[in-house]
């Protein structure tokens, strides 16, 4: 199974990752993306995630850290109720902007623009 990337817009890229242990070599994968370009918002799909490992989190902060780096956005979408608390018990509920779906994401990134 390999991870979905999509591009939105010219620089927004909508990627849609699976459970663990995939996401952690998908989430790597996004870092080298934006590394790469360097001009682009993210949105994570998380509909297929149900676990989150410290591994990934970790990978998200970084990602996070990078892209605001250079002015761009990081923007969760579709998070189911587990990941949602873990999020909220790991104090990161605070840090990571959340969307209901990919049509929200998409309009929070495009108003910021």
């Amino acid at each position: 199974m390999s991870m979905e990337i999509q591009n939105l817009t010219d620089d927004v890229i909508l990627v849609k990752i699976h459970r663990e242990p995939e996401m952690g070599g998908e989430l790597q994968t996004v870092c080298d993306i934006v590394n790469d370009r360097g001009d682009c918002d993210i949105i994570l799909n998380f509909s297929e995630v149900d676990i989150i490992t410290s591994p990934s989190l970790a990978k998200l902060l970084k990602l996070r850290k990078t892209l605001e780096g250079q002015g761009h956005q990081l923007i969760f979408c579709s998070v189911q109720d587990f990941t949602k608390h873990a999020f909220e018990v790991t104090g990161l509920d605070g840090i990571f902007q959340l969307a209901a779906d990919e049509t929200v994401a998409s309009e929070l990134v495009t108003h910021s623009s």
